[in-house]
C-alpha cells in the first residue's frame, strides 16, 4: 500500500505540472527556459527575456497565478493556460522590468509559529 502524500507534498506536484506545461507551451513559441528547483525546494521556470536576463516564474496555489515579480503586472491566472503563455511570452519579448525580482510568498508556517509563540493577554 502506498503511504498518502502530506497536502504540501501534493501542492509541489501540481505547482511542477503547472511549470512543465507552462514550459512546453514556451518552447514551442521559442521562449527560452528551464525548470528549476529553488533552494528552498520551490519549483519555477527560469525564462529568459530577449535582453537574455533570467526571472523566475513561480506558482502561487492560493491565487491561482504564474508570477515573475511582485509588481500587479507581473503575474496572470494559471486557470486561463494560454493566455498566461501569451502574457509571459509578450513579457519575456519586451524584456523584463529592471531591478530584483520582488516575491509574492508568504511563509504560513512562520505565520503560525508567530501566532502560536504570542500570546492574548
Amino acid at each position: 500500500m502506498r503511504k498518502s502524500q502530506s497536502i504540501k507534498e501534493q501542492q509541489r506536484a501540481y505547482a511542477e505540472r503547472l511549470l512543465v506545461a507552462l514550459g512546453k507551451q514556451l518552447g514551442d513559441r521559442g521562449v527560452t527556459h528551464v525548470f528549476v528547483v529553488t533552494q528552498d525546494g520551490r519549483p519555477a521556470l527560469d525564462v529568459t527575456d530577449s535582453r537574455c536576463r533570467v526571472r523566475r516564474v513561480f506558482v502561487h496555489l492560493p491565487f491561482c497565478w504564474f508570477y515573475w515579480g511582485d509588481q500587479q503586472d507581473e503575474r496572470v491566472s494559471f486557470l486561463q493556460m494560454a493566455g498566461a503563455v501569451d502574457r509571459i511570452e509578450e513579457a519575456a519579448r519586451a524584456g523584463w522590468a529592471d531591478g530584483e525580482q520582488g516575491d509574492l510568498r508568504v511563509d504560513l508556517d512562520k505565520l503560525l509559529d508567530a501566532y502560536r509563540g504570542g500570546s492574548c493577554g
